[in-house]
């Protein structure tokens, strides 16, 4: 049975399994179904995430190990809970030290039973591996080298040594082994194997491979046949050489014992392939579609105006969306991403050397080629069906653009074909296919996501992993459209708001979404605070509206969010490339203004937001609960939760006190484990449009004929408006009690209208259940 619903936990050495088993009695009075856990895999020591996996075969032992995951199991079953676990599938830690199957890769060479487990280019610069971890160039470092017990030693890393080099002085140890150590910075261009987008210290997994994938799912199999494990959340399936065939895989090595749910990042009207053995996807879409239905698209137009005649010339490409994307995708791909395109080249180059008729195609027409496809790739990537619809004739003209030579531009019509799988089946052209999908998710990840997010700033609740920045707005029968198509194709999909990812907590994009309500107040607002001079006008835009989101001056959150801004939009600094003039001059802006002023108190008008700011939060938080789907909360948002990027996020666990929140989520996470067949693949979703003059106000519908939920959207604009005079309600036939107070009743009908002044009296969300 798939959960009605889950709670997304962080697991980390300061909130292991034993903290996890002290929630459970607390977690299950919420009404929660499963606990879903962070990464539990062994992870590089100290790591607050995860992610970083070095040993697959057994869990990890800063968290309690298997006997402290198989007692977390039996206290949450004995809970009625069962447990959902993050998968890690497309990556590793690079880390010679703890990663064991890199470690003998390392040691033996190219021959190591454990090479095919990673994409390495033996055959890239002189047949080694590079390793971009000394801190410095080799001859700055050289000295503090030391070799002891087999290992070679630099400033707490370790590096295995090939047998039999362990005697030889240094410079000819160094030239001995299957690796080569380098300065970290020749990582950009020069690395020769496959990474977790554009960190060297990730290493990818070729899982793909039938050994790897046994050797590395062994245990995880293992806990799901045990029912120790009873869903899995697949990390990145974008990242893997064929997602779908790994995930038919999955399905075969579970038995379909597994409720199993893909991080997979939709863009646009793309909908997940609707061949993978999956439940859906962890909810990225539904967050889209939440955010947008609550934001006004006239007063985020305005928005976007007013941002660029604010900051003006510090707007990358002037403010406009599309430009400042397709130029992010330029820069990444040609110089974050260059080592990646260097490796296409490469394989491209070596088709085109075995294949007579293509001989001709000059390495730079082929990468040149490589480069303008992929930034013309609308989605993450490519898959083995459909690709066509991804990587069009047109995407292929606007690429031959960049020729002058028509004749040269034909390498773009190979490239194509090559991605596309239609140039041979050979072991290059497989690999060329994989890796330009690949390469392709990791450009969008870091182009739209991590870059052009932070710099185009208009309104930054829709700068979300899955939104739209351009179109942040969502109409409400979009909304409805969206739902029956989740209700009919993929009922079991994951739903959530905000997860340990997000840039900013469902709470904190609630009160910046109602500045798409009301323009004037924001530009009011900035010219109260014009006084605090900021380094530039982007930057003063972009801490301004986080504060105001974040609601509380604290600069000891606010100033190392905007910091990790300006260097993820590398417009004046950048993570690689620091200015520390610049950040300096960031950081003190940040702490003397944003971190200091309580701006949501600074006016009469913007203290007056706070009730639009509560209704958008409660009825996202409603909407979320009840639509089509399995709702994920993230800790701590069973209550007013404000979080900004990680890893403030990412902050442990705590039982904190109750408010409306957590009396909305009790009660709707108790009519879905009361009601399952309801909200499950065997239920329905009923649209229920308001009459009357502010009907554009109500977003309503009902689930399978027993609960009803009606939330107020944009209630600023229907305050400004009149209210919501004599719109009415049309509910399904019977009678319903509200399940947020136990005592009002209301009687469904055609000929039985319900005011909607009276249904939102108490509050500006309602949440009915069919009285029996």
């Amino acid at each position: 049975m798939p959960p009605t619903s889950t709670y997304r936990l962080q697991l980390q050495p300061e909130f292991p399994f034993a903290a996890a088993e002290r929630a459970v009695p607390y977690l299950a009075g919420l009404g929660v179904s499963h606990l879903h856990l962070s990464p539990v895999l062994e992870a590089v020591p100290g790591s607050a995430h995860g992610y970083d996996v070095t040993d697959h075969r057994s869990v990890r032992g800063e968290l309690g190990g298997e006997e402290g995951l198989r007692t977390l199991a039996a206290t949450a079953r004995a809970h009625g809970l069962g447990l959902v676990v993050d998968l890690v599938p497309n990556h590793m830690a690079a880390s010679p030290r703890h990663n064991h199957a890199l470690r003998a890769v390392l040691r033996e060479g190219p021959d190591s039973p454990y090479a095919r487990w990673f994409d390495i280019d033996w055959r890239a610069g002189d047949g080694r591996v590079l390793l971009p971890v000394l801190p410095a160039r080799l001859p700055e470092v050289r000295d503090r080298f030391r070799v002891s017990g087999g290992s070679l030693h630099l400033d707490g890393q370790e590096f295995p040594l090939r047998a039999g080099t362990e005697g030889l002085p240094l410079d000819e140890l160094l030239d001995a082994q299957w690796y080569r150590l380098g300065w970290w910075r020749l990582a950009r261009t020069e690395l020769d194997y496959r990474r977790f987008f554009t960190i060297s210290d990730l290493i990818g997994v070729r899982v793909e491979d039938p050994e790897v994938f046994a050797a590395s799912h062994a245990k995880i199999v293992e806990l799901v046949a045990d029912g120790v494990v009873e869903g899995l959340r697949i990390d990145h399936p974008d990242g893997l050489a064929d997602p779908q065939g790994y995930l038919e895989d999955l399905a075969a090595a579970t038995g379909g014992r597994c409720w199993t749910v893909v991080e997979k990042i939709l863009t646009g009207r793309e909908t997940l392939p609707a061949g993978w053995p999956v439940a859906g996807t962890t909810g990225y879409d539904a967050l889209r579609q939440l955010d947008g239905v609550f934001t006004d698209p006239v007063g985020a137009d305005e928005l976007a105006d007013l941002y660029r005649e604010s900051v003006g010339k510090t707007a990358d490409r002037g403010g406009h969306w599309e430009a400042t994307a397709r130029r992010a995708a330029y820069e990444v791909v040609g110089h974050d991403l260059a080592a990646e395109t260097a490796a296409l080249t490469r394989i491209a180059g070596r088709i085109c050397a075995a294949d007579p008729a293509l001989r001709d195609h000059a390495p730079w027409a082929l990468r040149t080629a490589i480069r303008e496809l992929l930034v013309r790739v609308p989605v993450y990537r490519p898959y083995r069906t459909g690709g066509e619809e991804v990587l069009t004739p047109e995407a292929a003209r606007g690429a031959k653009a960049a020729f002058a030579v028509p004749e040269e531009a034909a390498a773009v019509d190979l490239v194509r074909d090559l991605a596309l799988g239609a140039r041979g089946d050979g072991p290059e052209h497989r690999a060329f296919r994989a890796r330009f999908a690949q390469t392709s998710s990791a450009l969008r990840a870091k182009s739209v996501e991590d870059t052009a997010f932070y710099r185009y700033a208009p309104l930054l609740s829709a700068n979300e992993v899955g939104g739209d920045a351009g179109r942040p707005a969502v109409p409400v029968d979009e909304f409805h459209a969206y739902c029956l198509r989740i209700a009919r194709d993929w009922p079991d999909t994951g739903t959530v708001l905000s997860t340990h990812d997000t840039k900013r907590s469902a709470d904190v994009r609630a009160a910046i979404a109602v500045l798409s309500q009301c323009p004037e107040v924001w530009a009011d607002l900035l010219a109260e605070v014009a006084g605090v001079p900021a380094p530039d006008a982007h930057v003063a835009w972009t801490a301004w509206q986080t504060a105001f989101g974040f609601g509380t001056p604290d600069p000891d959150r606010l100033v190392p969010a905007i910091l990790k801004s300006v260097r993820e939009a590398g417009l004046r600094t950048s993570w690689t490339e620091p200015d520390a003039a610049y950040e300096r001059a960031v950081a003190e802006f940040a702490a003397a203004g944003p971190g200091r002023i309580p701006l949501r108190a600074a006016s009469e008008a913007a203290f007056a937001l706070e009730p639009h700011i509560r209704a958008h939060a409660l009825g996202a938080a409603l909407a979320q609960l009840t639509m089509p789907g399995v709702p994920e909360l993230y800790q701590n948002t069973e209550r007013e939760y404000r979080a900004l990027v990680d890893p403030d996020n990412r902050a442990p666990f705590a039982v904190g006190p109750e408010d409306e929140r957590t009396a909305l989520v009790r009660a709707a996470l108790r009519l879905r484990r009361a009601h399952p067949e309801a909200f499950g693949a065997a239920g329905t979703y009923v649209p229920l449009p308001a009459e009357g003059p502010a009907a554009a106000h109500c977003l309503a519908f009902a689930r399978s004929g027993r609960v009803v939920t009606a939330v107020t959207r944009l209630s600023l604009r229907l305050a400004q408006a009149g209210g919501w005079q004599d719109t009415e309600l049309v509910l399904p036939e019977g009678r319903w009690a509200d399940a947020l107070d136990g005592v009002r009743e209301f009687t469904g009908g055609p000929a039985t209208e319900v005011k909607l002044a009276e249904l939102f009296a108490e509050r500006p969300v309602a949440l009915l259940a069919r009285v029996e």
